[in-house]
């Protein structure tokens, strides 16, 4: 989180860059992560991939687990080319078509940015302006003396 409370999600251990309107066909990234279109090995476009992989991050964020898993690399390939996943049923209505249109299996008519910036649950979305607890960075992370010279009756060590 930075110094605006903006979310930052960030991983560049396997990346690639590009220049624009560049096609790209080097399969980087998670496996769990990548859109059908690297996996099948099929040239692609690299804004259509993110957008992929932040839908993956954003089905994890709201339902607790991965879409596509699978102990078998194989059996994962098979199952994101497909699409083959569920989203569990107290997901709300909105959240469901969202996840849906962004991890669509056709790269063309997946969502944009732009269409999750339009879409009815992204514009839903109630933020928190003072959300509770501590800001890593912003706030000072509050100590209890009492509790640290008490640890040795409690047989603590620090």
């Amino acid at each position: 989180m930075d110094h605006n409370k903006n979310i930052k999600i960030v991983d560049f251990g396997l990346s690639n860059t590009y220049k624009e309107g560049e096609l790209l066909k080097t399969a980087c990234g998670s496996p769990c992560y990548a859109a059908p279109e690297m996996v099948a090995g099929k040239k692609y476009v690299p804004i259509r991939v993110d957008v992929w992989s932040c839908g993956i991050i954003l089905y994890a964020l709201i339902c607790g687990y991965l879409p596509f898993e699978d102990p078998d690399t194989g059996k994962l390939y098979k199952k994101i080319i497909n699409g083959d996943f569920t989203i569990p049923k107290f997901i709300s209505p909105d959240a469901k078509d969202l996840l849906k249109c962004i991890l669509h299996v056709d790269a063309n008519k997946r969502y944009t940015i732009n269409d999750i910036r339009n879409h009815r649950w992204f514009k839903n979305a109630k933020l928190e302006k003072n959300p509770e607890g501590i800001i890593i960075g912003m706030d000072p992370i509050p100590v209890s003396f009492d509790l640290l010279s008490n640890r040795l009756t409690f047989n603590c060590t620090i």
